[in-house]
C-alpha cells in the first residue's frame, strides 16, 4: 500500500507526525510521503517514525502555485529537505500565507465576526516552519459558533467567490517546478481532476513536470484513467495519495485509502536518477 500525499500538524493536517505513521502503519501502508503545504517541516519526524514502523519513508510537499488566479497545487518527492535555496523559497511562500490570513480575518469583522488572528496564527508565529492556511480559519470559525462544519466555512466565507475571500499571492507554476528540480527532486501536479485546467497541463509539462497525480481520494475510477492516459501521451509518470488531513471533512477517514500501484512507484522513483544529476549539477540542461 503506498500514499504518496499525505498532511500533518505542520501545515493543515490533524495529527502530528508520529500520529501520521502510526495511523498508516496501522492502515497497512508500506511506502509514504508527507507533502505538508508550503513546509518540510514536518520531514524529520516523519522518516524517523517511518523507520521504526518499517515503512519506507519518501520526502515530499504541495507547493502552491498560482496561474490565472487559480491555485495550482504541485507535488514535490525525493528532494534534499535541507536544499538552502528550497528553504528560502518556501519561507517566502509562509509569510505570504500569514498575510492572507490577517486580510481575511480583516473581511469576517466587516460582517460582525470577530476572530483572534494572534491565536489562530500564533502556532505558525511560534514556529515559522509551520505553513498557515484558511481550514486554520475554518476551525475558528467552528469553535466560535459561526458555522457547524469546515464544508459550511468555506461554502458561506472561505471559498473563492465568497466574502472573506482573498485571492492568493504566490509563485507561478513553472518556478515551483523549477525549484523542486534545483533541489534534486521531481514534481507531479496534484489532483487535476479539481482543477478543471487539463489544457494547462502540456505546459506544464514543457516546463519540467515530471509526472500527474492520476490517484486521488476525488479522483472517481473514469478520472483516473483519464489522467492516467493523459500521462502516457504525455510521456509522464504518475503519482498518487489519499490526500489524507486527519479530518472527518477533509479527505478520506486514513491513510492508504487511495493506493498508488507499485509499478507506478516504480517507475516515479527511477526519475530519482535524473533527481541526483540535479543535484549534483543545477545549472540548466
Amino acid at each position: 500500500m503506498i500514499d504518496l500525499h499525505t498532511h500533518t500538524t505542520a501545515s493543515d493536517g490533524r495529527l502530528s507526525p508520529s500520529q501520521l505513521v502510526a495511523r498508516a502503519a496501522s492502515a497497512g501502508v508500506t511506502v509514504l510521503a508527507v507533502t505538508d503545504h508550503d513546509t518540510v517541516a514536518a520531514c524529520g519526524a516523519v522518516a524517523d517514525a517511518c523507520a521504526k514502523a518499517r515503512i519506507t519513508f519518501v520526502p515530499g510537499i504541495e507547493i502552491t502555485a498560482v496561474l490565472m488566479g487559480d491555485d495550482i497545487h504541485m507535488l514535490g518527492y525525493f528532494f534534499d529537505p535541507q536544499s538552502p535555496a528550497l528553504a528560502t523559497f518556501l519561507e517566502s511562500q509562509r509569510r505570504r500565507r500569514i498575510d492572507r490570513v490577517r486580510e481575511m480575518v480583516d473581511r469576517l469583522a466587516r460582517f460582525d465576526i470577530h476572530l483572534d488572528v494572534e491565536a489562530i496564527l500564533r502556532p505558525g508565529l511560534e514556529d515559522a516552519t509551520k505553513s498557515v492556511g484558511r481550514p486554520w480559519i475554518a476551525r475558528a470559525l467552528i469553535a466560535g459558533g459561526h458555522v457547524a462544519t469546515m464544508d459550511e466555512a468555506f461554502d458561506r466565507w472561505l471559498a473563492r467567490d465568497r466574502p472573506a475571500f482573498v485571492p492568493r499571492a504566490a509563485a507561478v507554476p513553472a518556478e515551483v517546478i523549477a525549484r523542486i528540480h534545483d533541489a534534486g527532486g521531481i514534481a507531479s501536479i496534484a489532483h487535476p481532476g479539481l482543477l478543471g485546467h487539463d489544457e494547462w497541463i502540456p505546459g506544464f509539462a514543457g516546463a519540467g513536470l515530471d509526472a500527474i497525480e492520476a490517484h486521488h481520494s476525488r479522483h472517481d475510477a473514469e478520472t483516473t484513467s483519464h489522467y492516467r492516459l493523459m500521462a502516457e501521451r504525455m510521456q509522464l509518470a504518475i503519482s498518487g495519495g489519499s490526500d489524507f488531513h486527519g479530518d472527518d471533512s477533509h479527505g478520506p477517514a486514513n491513510p492508504g485509502a487511495v493506493t498508488l500501484p507499485r509499478a507506478d512507484f516504480d517507475r516515479l522513483a527511477r526519475g530519482t536518477g535524473l533527481a541526483m544529476n540535479r543535484r549534483r549539477d543545477p545549472s540548466p540542461s
